[in-house]
């Protein structure tokens, strides 16, 4: 039987990579997708369309997190549009990673998976505190003190696969995988006809990605 691994599916192109290399390693992917009402609500199509090539099973999971804010991705805030800045960005979405993770750890545990997978990155990426090596390995150590199946010996595994990947690495991964990268979503802030706003951080740092790997970027920027 095969092993079954939870993937935290966004939408974006690291959860889909990601899904990818759990299924090139063996894994039946339960994909788990979050519908924290999110601002780029697009990414849920997009979460949708890969999940039907890369996963066996598919949840979308409704929790508005807009009932906190706190965040661009989440409240009426503007999100930047003038570089990639030092520090915490306001599309810092409070600790939304632990509480994802959370849900997924609780749907292994439920179906017997011992294998997690996120698509965090530690090097280009915006700054955010969720996506370092600290928060993964804290995260574990909390997954086997909290559960039933940790405290009983069955340990549970999260893989971070793109965690130490450059963006260019990650389109590398994608090109070498065969995926089609314009399946995924990445903008903040997209268009009302679902294309790329092109100037938010997740945009500069998609489009560097694919101009440093060499590779053709297949997403609509509204602005470049």
């Amino acid at each position: 039987m095969t092993k079954q691994a939870v993937i935290l599916l966004s939408g974006g192109l690291d959860s889909m990579v990601c899904a990818a290399l759990a299924r090139e390693a063996g894994f039946g992917v339960l994909a788990l997708t979050i519908d924290y009402h999110q601002r780029h609500r697009v990414e849920l199509e997009a979460a949708r369309r890969i999940a039907a090539e890369l996963a066996d099973r598919h949840i979308v999971l409704p929790l508005d997190l807009s009932a906190f804010g706190g965040s661009a991705l989440t409240s009426d805030i503007a999100v930047p549009k003038g570089g990639v800045e030092e520090g915490i960005p306001v599309t810092y979405v409070p600790a939304r990673n632990t509480v994802f993770l959370s849900l997924a750890l609780a749907w292994a545990e439920a179906a017997g998976a011992r294998d997690l997978f996120v698509g965090v990155n530690a090097l280009d990426y915006s700054g955010y505190p969720d996506c370092r090596p600290e928060f993964v390995e804290a995260f574990e150590a909390l997954a086997n003190k909290a559960t039933k199946a940790g405290v009983e010996g069955d340990p549970f595994t999260i893989h971070s696969p793109l965690l130490h990947m450059t963006k260019a690495d990650i389109a590398r991964e994608a090109h070498r995988l065969g995926l089609d990268a314009g399946m995924s979503h990445s903008c903040y802030d997209p268009a009302p006809d679902g294309g790329a706003c092109g100037l938010c951080d997740a945009c500069r740092l998609r489009a560097k990605g694919f101009e440093e790997a060499g590779l053709p970027d297949p997403t609509r920027y509204a602005a470049r």
